[in-house]
């Protein structure tokens, strides 16, 4: 068999290996895989050796030809072809980064429909429930260069590209179901207005500054935008635990050619959570990677993230029976008056093989639609429709949709030809239609349902640089935003727009923001005006109506069972600790999917007491912060609550914890360490030294009784008996934000 040949079986065989596996019950052959296995090359196979781009093999790559005698060296040679090579091709390593979205990171998936919908849609991935449909989902900031920070206060983009059996179907969505703008002419501009001002360069992916607020004031139709922005959705927790949103208004059409508009959701199996700012700002010096290796340390220990797909649908014949447009991108549709209908689930099941030819490389667009499936009249898609392929076609060359993390995995068969870096080879003598062999013709809707056929509308207007008279109205949306919010929610946008305006240096800016704040609500206008210096506000600009929606609030969106799975768990120890609790419960944590990470004074050996067995930590205090964890346990033993009560670090560490709402938990002598040492305000802790009662206080879980036997079995329940059973349910909380809302976290340094 020759080389060709035997590489080609070799990579079907890996291929077909690789791509049937069984994910969450869900039996699948991943066709993307399949399809870009040909250009899959394994670096880890012994038989390996080094050659040129064009195969040859090399003996030596660390030093370049050059003139040598027997005690010196003399200039490089530019004959050596593979130090040019190999410098060559280092130089031409970057391509130009997406001017928004640069920063994100990606992962392999699949989706399942769960409930056809044929009365909406005639496209088969909205109506066969037998398949199993392969994605690529790419999650990004949006302000920041390709090497800023994951936490930054910023939108999220959420895009998916499906890889269907009628052709490739993106969504280009983002964690927010609003954008600033409703006309996508306006897109230069709010993106050089957020972007690092062109005198300084400066503020990187950062939104607190004069230009983005000023063009805020400016904008009005910014206002129910910048509400979400500042509000806690902007600092995710995780990329698995936000929710998605194609944003603009898209279109289905059924076989009978009757249309309705539709969103797009999808909504995390795990809840909706986020960050506390401090612990955001701490977190993008500390770890700036850390969404991404979250997603990449969730997949790899098997807790694939999953979200529940929905579409929200409106008839043609109701198009116009709300107070705003629902072309209008700028404004969301209340669930209360279109409810979500869910019909499906992503999962993320596979990180990628290497970051640059699929992640870096993967190009979407909105235009990407396929049969069934179509586009509205908003004003902000009609722009994305063109802009999105214009900018790949500037990243990546006019042939991107070649490169094979883009490429469909139907068949492709067209005349479009040529180009840079075209990789398609065409038989035949025409390349045009139509021509004398009828070779390509047109796929006829008629007969063959998968041709994709634009829905027949009827239009009839002027030409004119205007927008429907519902586009106008920019406050209600916002004033519903704000008053469906929990009060914890309500106080995290009081202080994000009070450290916003405090960045902004020119009183125009935060002065004129500190009014436009009286159209949304008196009180948080009053609040950031005497927080930033401008003059206090005494009147409201618009009557606040009152009124809430559903499903607004994060709060509401919970997991929909208990569950510690992929939290990370900090356990502290030192030498001395009690090994026997110490096991118990890191058993009890893994044992519900928690991840938990071993933290001490050094890496190296830690010895439990009474023992010459010791434990290797993952880290020491000074390598890790409690920013990285979702909770913290600290392990007892009186020689090691001894160490920590003399470790500031430590002590740090758990009142950084607590300000930051995580759970805390502390067995037998480590709840002296809580008493003595940490000095939580208002927090109850355990006292009776012989009592086998658990106290939870303010999501501070405590008690002296430290038999193992307590440990054992994990139910994720409030219990007074149970620490383990305690710990965890305050840990599936996510946050106890009591302490913030009873005014502790004030009254701890951190």
């Amino acid at each position: 068999m020759s080389g060709t040949l035997q590489r080609l079986q070799e990579s079907l065989n890996s291929a077909k290996e690789s791509a049937s596996q069984k994910f969450n019950d869900v039996t699948t052959t991943n066709e993307n895989i399949l399809d870009m296995w040909p250009n899959t090359y394994d670096t880890t196979k012994s038989s390996n050796r080094m050659t040129t781009d064009i195969g040859v093999k090399v003996q030596d790559t660390d030093h370049w030809l050059k003139v040598v005698s027997k005690d010196q060296i003399g200039p490089f040679l530019l004959e050596d072809q593979i130090g040019r090579e190999k410098i060559h091709r280092f130089d031409h390593e970057r391509i130009p980064e997406r001017v928004v979205h640069a920063r994100g990171t990606g992962a392999h998936g699949y989706f399942k429909l769960h409930e056809a919908i044929p009365e909406l849609s005639s496209a088969g991935i909205l109506n066969d429930t037998s398949r199993t449909t392969s994605i690529f989902v790419r999650f990004s900031t949006v302000l920041g260069s390709r090497g800023s920070a994951d936490t930054v206060r910023d939108v999220r983009g959420f895009a998916i590209k499906f890889y269907t059996e009628e052709g490739n179907w993106d969504i280009v969505g983002n964690n927010i179901p609003v954008f600033f703008i409703q006309d996508a002419i306006k897109f230069p501009d709010v993106i050089h207005a957020g972007k690092p001002e062109p005198n300084t360069e400066v503020p990187q992916a950062q939104s607190a500054h004069n230009n983005f607020w000023d063009f805020q004031y400016l904008h009005p139709e910014t206002t129910h935008m910048f509400m979400w922005a500042m509000s806690d959705r902007a600092i995710p927790r995780s990329f698995r635990m936000m929710q998605g949103f194609g944003v603009n208004t898209f279109t289905l059409i059924n076989a009978k050619s009757e249309r309705h508009f539709v969103k797009f959701v999808w909504t995390p199996e795990l809840g909706v959570h986020s960050l506390v700012w401090d612990e955001a700002l701490k977190l993008a010096g500390q770890d700036p990677d850390f969404h991404r290796k979250d997603l990449t340390e969730a997949i790899e220990n098997c807790c694939y993230p999953k979200w529940k797909f929905g579409i929200q649908v409106v008839s043609e014949a109701d198009q116009h029976k709300f107070d705003f447009d629902i072309l209008d991108a700028t404004k969301l549709w209340p669930e209360d008056l279109v409810p979500v209908r869910y019909i499906g689930e992503l999962c993320l099941n596979r990180t990628v093989d290497e970051f640059f030819p699929e992640t870096e490389q993967a190009a979407f667009c909105t235009s990407h639609v396929v049969p069934g499936i179509g586009f509205s009249d908003d004003p902000l898609l009609q722009g994305r429709n063109f802009s999105y392929f214009d900018t790949q076609i500037s990243r990546l060359g006019i042939n991107w949709e070649q490169l094979p993390i883009n490429r469909p995995v139907c068949p492709v068969m067209n005349f479009n030809r040529d180009g840079a870096m075209n990789h398609h080879i065409h038989k035949g003598s025409v390349n045009y239609w139509p021509n004398r062999f009828e070779h390509v013709p047109h796929a006829k809707h008629t007969g063959e349902t998968d041709a994709y056929r634009e829905f027949t509308q009827s239009i009839a207007g002027i030409k004119e640089r205007l927008n429907a008279p519902k586009f106008k109205e920019h406050f209600n949306q916002a004033q519903l935003f704000y008053n469906s919010l929990s009060p914890q929610e309500k106080m995290h946008v009081q202080s994000a727009l009070a450290f916003e305006l405090d960045h902004c240096d020119d009183p125009i800016v935060y002065k004129r923001m500190s009014e436009r704040l009286c159209n949304i609500d008196l009180s948080l206008a009053q609040a950031i005006a005497k927080m930033v210096g401008a003059d206090i506000p005494e009147s409201v600009g618009r009557p606040n109506h009152g009124k809430r929606a559903p499903a607004l609030s994060q709060a509401e969106f919970q997991s929909a069972t208990l569950t510690i799975a992929s939290r990370r768990i900090a356990m502290i120890i030192a030498d001395g600790f009690d090994l026997g609790t110490f096991t118990a419960a890191r058993t009890a944590f893994k044992a519900q999917g928690a991840m938990t990470f071993v933290i001490a004074p050094r890496r190296h050996m830690i010895y439990p007491a009474n023992s010459k067995e010791g434990i290797m930590p993952d880290h020491h205090f000074e390598g890790m912060r409690s920013t990285m964890f979702d909770a913290t346990f600290i392990c007892p033993g009186a020689e090691a609550v001894l160490t920590l009560c003399e470790n500031g670090r430590v002590v740090h560490w758990v009142r950084e914890s607590f300000g930051h709402l995580k759970a805390i938990g502390a067995l037998g002598d480590a709840v002296a360490f809580l008493q003595e040492s940490v000095l939580l305000p208002g927090v109850d802790l355990a006292i009776n030294r012989e009592s086998s009662q658990v106290i939870t206080s303010y999501g501070v879980v405590t008690g002296w009784k430290s038999d193992v036997g307590v440990l054992k079995s994990l139910k994720i329940e409030p219990s007074t008996m149970a620490f383990s059973s305690a710990f965890a349910y305050e840990i599936s909380k996510h946050r106890c934000f009591e302490r913030e809302l009873d005014g502790l976290v004030k009254k701890i340094a951190f």
